[in-house]
C-alpha cells in the first residue's frame, strides 16, 4: 500500500501543533491548562487551520437554523470564546450583539483585537458561575470546551440560567476515544435536564470530519480525523417543576 502510505504521509500534522494541541487537553491541573492557551493564543488560529477544525462552522450553522427569524439583537453568549473563532462565523449569519468569556487572558486579548466581541470577561466555567444575570441572553454558546479535563458537565446548569426562556443553547463535543466517558457523561447530563423539562432538544448532528486526529490511536477507523457532535436545546418558557 505506497499510496495509502504517502496518504497518511500527507495527513500528518506538524509535530509543534500536535504537542500544543496534546498540552491543553492532557491531564493535570486546570490552571497550567489555562497557562498554555495564554501561550497558545498566538499561535492558535494557524493550528486549528491545520486541523481543518470545523466546530465554529458548525456550531454557528445549527444555531442560524434554529433561529425562527434574523437575529438582529438578538444577546449571544459565546462561552469559552477563545481567540474569537466563533464570533467571526456568527458575524458573518448577522449575529452582531456578541458577549464573550474565557478563562484565559491571552485567549481574550486576541478576541478584543478583533472588534467582534461588545463585551468580554473572564471566567473559569466550573469553578466560578458566569459572571452574567439569569436570563440574559437569547442564545448560549459553548464550542469545543466541552471535553476531558476542561469544562465539567456540571457547568451545563449554569449555561441554562443566563439563558432567556425559549432562547438556544448550542454545545459541541469531541467523540474521539479519550474523550467518550465526558461524551456519555454530558449526553447523560444533557438527557436529564430534558426529562426535567429544563429543555428541549432541537438537534443532535453527529459529524465525521470534525478535526484532524493528532494521533493514529484517536482518529475513526484510520481516516486521520476524529468525530464530533452539535447539540442544541431550546430553553421551555414555562420554568420546570422543583422537585421535592
Amino acid at each position: 500500500g505506497g499510496a495509502s502510505v504517502a496518504a497518511r504521509r500527507g495527513m500528518r500534522l506538524a509535530a509543534g501543533v500536535r504537542e500544543r494541541v496534546a498540552a491543553v487537553h492532557g491531564g493535570g491541573v486546570l490552571s497550567e491548562r489555562l497557562r498554555l492557551y495564554d501561550v497558545w493564543a498566538d499561535r492558535y488560529e494557524q493550528d486549528v487551520a491545520a486541523l481543518e477544525y470545523r466546530a465554529p462552522h458548525l456550531a454557528a450553522a445549527s444555531l442560524a437554523f434554529a433561529f425562527p427569524a434574523p437575529p438582529a439583537e438578538a444577546r449571544l453568549l459565546d462561552v469559552a470564546c477563545g481567540t474569537g473563532l466563533v464570533a467571526q462565523e456568527l458575524h458573518r449569519r448577522g449575529f452582531h450583539c456578541l458577549h464573550g468569556v474565557d478563562g484565559s487572558a491571552g485567549m481574550l486579548e486576541r478576541a478584543r483585537s478583533t472588534g467582534l466581541y461588545r463585551e468580554l470577561r473572564r471566567c473559569v466555567l466550573g469553578q466560578e458561575p458566569l459572571p452574567m444575570p439569569a436570563e440574559h441572553y437569547d442564545a448560549v454558546m459553548v464550542v469545543g470546551a466541552l471535553g476531558e479535563g476542561q469544562v465539567p458537565t456540571t457547568a451545563v446548569t449554569e449555561l441554562l440560567r443566563v439563558t432567556k426562556p425559549g432562547g438556544f443553547l448550542c454545545l459541541t463535543t469531541r467523540s474521539n476515544p479519550s474523550n467518550l466517558r465526558y461524551k456519555a457523561e454530558l449526553e447523560a447530563v444533557l438527557a436529564r435536564l430534558e426529562q426535567l423539562g429544563a429543555w428541549q432538544k432541537v438537534l443532535a448532528q453527529e459529524v465525521e470530519r470534525w478535526e484532524r486526529a493528532t494521533s493514529e490511536e484517536e482518529s475513526t477507523q484510520g481516516t486521520g480525523y476524529i468525530s464530533g457532535v452539535v447539540y442544541v436545546y431550546q430553553k421551555c418558557p414555562v420554568p420546570p417543576l422543583q422537585e421535592g
